[in-house]
């Protein structure tokens, strides 16, 4: 059996909540090694502080193209291949679609020296784009995707068609509000303790407003494969590095430099709110979350307009596609003004 097949059946019948013991976590390989993609993964080469590192992506061809791309950037407890039923709907009406696992996550190389900053992964995935022949696409960005999906359109806005932002971090800096800076050697003890359990038991609360659906198992297995085996320290410590960057680097203060047509699409039960647990306990309760601070963000963009959903939470391309894929087909199809 191939291992994307058993990441969809092993968990449904003894991982939902309370069904008994997990079973032991399959060994899926520090870059997913064990893991099948819905579509053909290929890299690209690079080096990064003196080593080879390797960036991988999909690029699906529609069968009737539009003459139209969408980047689709990934949220920092996801993968590329998270992003299946969308890619899928979009090729269908006629959109390439590109889909890169960023540095330091999933399929793609996590080099021990990287200095990772939201402008060096929106350069990389520049240049994968350049090596595709891709000039200029619509970047859609989910989670920690939306944060670097940001910085790309102010790196490049002359490259961005439109820019799609779902449930994105980065929109609050949550050191005004008063989140301590935690460092890395921290943040890589804790990110040793992930387990599956962890990462369900926070994305049930967070991510998923307590309700939990057997299709959820699949990606929750996804991630904590990565943590098995002699790769654990690697994935640890490049998720530590992350975090720090995600805290250390928001957008808030740069909304303005938003230019393109813009759309938020943000589900309203999402309970995000980046940083929440290097907080002191006084202050957690105080963190907004997105769905609260996407109304004031949305109106310091200059060409933007907010889409909530109604009953969903912080994965709404997960939780529901056919709702989530109708409202992004609409954000694309929009007119640009």
């Amino acid at each position: 059996m191939k291992a994307g097949l058993m990441m969809l059946v092993l968990p449904a019948a003894a991982l939902l909540m309370g069904a008994g013991p997990i079973p032991q976590v399959p060994d899926l390989g520090p870059q997913l090694e064990r893991f099948t993609y819905p579509w053909p993964v290929q890299t690209m080469e690079v080096d990064i502080v003196g080593s080879p590192a390797q960036m991988a992506f999909m690029d699906i061809a529609p069968q009737r193209p539009n003459g139209r791309t969408v980047v689709l950037l990934h949220g920092k407890n996801f993968c590329g291949a998270t992003w299946g039923s969308t890619a899928r709907a979009l090729s269908e009406v006629g959109y390439r679609v590109i889909v890169p696992d960023q540095f330091g996550f999933c399929k793609s190389s996590k080099p021990r020296a990287a200095q990772y900053s939201f402008e060096m992964l929106a350069t990389f995935t520049k240049r994968l784009l350049e090596s595709r022949g891709i000039t200029r696409a619509t970047i859609v960005g989910h989670s920690m995707g939306g944060m670097l999906a940001m910085r790309y359109v102010i790196l490049y806005p002359a490259s961005v068609e439109k820019l799609v932002l779902v449930n994105p971090l980065g929109l609050k800096d949550r050191g005004e509000e008063g989140v301590p800076y935690t460092d890395v050697d921290t943040l890589w003890a804790n990110e040793k303790k992930t387990s599956y359990a962890s990462i369900k038991a926070y994305q049930l609360e967070n991510y998923y407003h307590g309700v939990w659906k057997p299709s959820y198992d699949r990606w929750v297995w996804m991630q904590a494969g990565m943590y098995q085996g002699t790769g654990r320290d690697t994935v640890a410590l490049a998720q530590a590095k992350t975090s720090e960057m995600i805290k250390t680097q928001p957008v808030a203060h740069e909304l303005y430099r938003i230019t393109p047509p813009t759309t938020l699409i943000v589900g309203t039960l999402d309970k995000t709110a980046f940083g929440r647990a290097q907080a002191p306990t006084n202050l957690r309760k105080f963190l907004e979350p997105i769905p609260t601070v996407a109304p004031r963000a949305v109106k310091q963009m200059p060409n933007a307009r907010l889409v909530m959903l109604e009953g969903l939470g912080h994965s709404p391309q997960v939780e529901d596609p056919a709702r989530f894929e109708k409202a992004l087909l609409a954000a694309l199809e929009m007119p640009r003004r």
